[in-house]
């Protein structure tokens, strides 16, 4: 198998030459094709002149670099799509994953699986403002998606090329990647992974993106499940509102009948009402996911990020690159 390494680069230049090197001690002696994907996203600490010269002094590397920082979502996708390779092999930029770990998960992939994920089980973070919350947030993620995981944090992944361009990740998706490629019929499975303190820069990650997981966490949720067929959801949730529009109805009514009580100002009449502009709503808004959900899966629009270089790509391998400003 031929590997694509991909590294997202925010404000490394520091650990840049150290990455480079025990990404290129490991590959080397596999005897395999292999290309390291560098996605520059938007640093501005001197890491675009190291990736340049990595560049220009080793046919392997290929630079992306974006114009402005999009995130380690887009940087992940950019260089999954960028991937010429058989299998890509996913990594952090800050030297926490091992590089030493990429021979056995390409071992790993010759048993049949499609996608290894890395389990930090030795993790070297903090606890409070990192393990902590990464574990309450993949304890919520496993029971939430059916997907058993312990460490759905580590960007450390191999997974075979042709899956990983299939996947459309935006917001801050990265993690969900085994999720979304087991959605797809990837037969992935979780590998306990090296993780070493983080020696230069600082961390780019804090407690404040618990939120954002939680929110990415609904959108996966719903695309597993629903994106396909939207009024499975939302028309259950309008039949239920009609049927409780229709149960306060009869309530309404009955007591109105058999005891006089002023309709006026029963609450029961307001639920009523209520219930059945719900009902209303949500059927509509049923039938508006569907007709989204077809041009979504009829129509793949442009990707959420814009790259101002490339370098050591040939002009077709990356379709949706600027060809008039891809540097030799």
């Amino acid at each position: 198998m031929s590997v694509s390494v991909v590294v997202p680069i925010y404000n490394e230049v520091e650990t840049i030459p150290h990455l480079y090197q025990a990404i290129a001690d490991v590959m080397r002696p596999l005897g395999k094709e292999w290309e390291l994907i560098l996605v520059n996203d938007g640093s501005k600490d001197g890491s675009s002149g190291a990736l340049a010269k990595l560049a220009a002094a080793d046919s392997h590397v290929k630079v992306i670099e974006f114009r402005k920082n999009y995130g380690q979502t887009a940087a992940m996708q950019a260089g999954m799509q960028a991937a010429t390779c058989d299998v890509t092999i996913l990594m952090d930029g800050d030297l926490q994953n091992d590089p030493t770990d990429i021979p056995m998960m390409l071992a790993k992939l010759d048993e049949g699986y499609d996608l290894i994920h890395g389990w930090r089980k030795n993790r070297q973070d903090s606890f409070l403002d990192r393990k902590l919350p990464s574990k309450i947030a993949n304890w919520i993620i496993s029971r939430v998606t059916k997907f058993p995981v312990h460490d759905l944090g580590c960007s450390l992944k191999a997974i075979r090329t042709e899956i990983a361009q299939e996947l459309q990740l935006y917001g801050e998706m990265h993690r969900f990647i085994p999720i979304l490629a087991h959605w797809r019929g990837a037969k992935c499975v979780e590998v306990v992974t090296n993780h070493h303190a983080r020696k230069y820069g600082t961390s780019k990650y804090g407690i404040s993106r618990t939120t954002r997981v939680i929110l990415d966490l609904l959108t996966v949720k719903y695309m597993i499940h629903y994106s396909a067929s939207p009024m499975k959801l939302f028309g259950m949730i309008g039949l239920g509102c009609m049927a409780v529009a229709g149960l306060s109805g009869l309530a309404t009514g009955y007591m109105k009948l058999a005891s006089g009580v002023d309709m006026t100002g029963n609450p029961l009449l307001l639920l009523t009402c209520l219930s059945v502009m719900l009902s209303a709503q949500f059927l509509f808004l049923g039938m508006l996911g569907e007709l989204c959900s077809r041009i979504f899966f009829e129509v793949r629009g442009m990707p959420n990020y814009a790259i101002r270089k490339t370098w050591n790509f040939d002009t077709h391998t990356i379709p949706a690159f600027p060809t008039e400003r891809r540097a030799a």
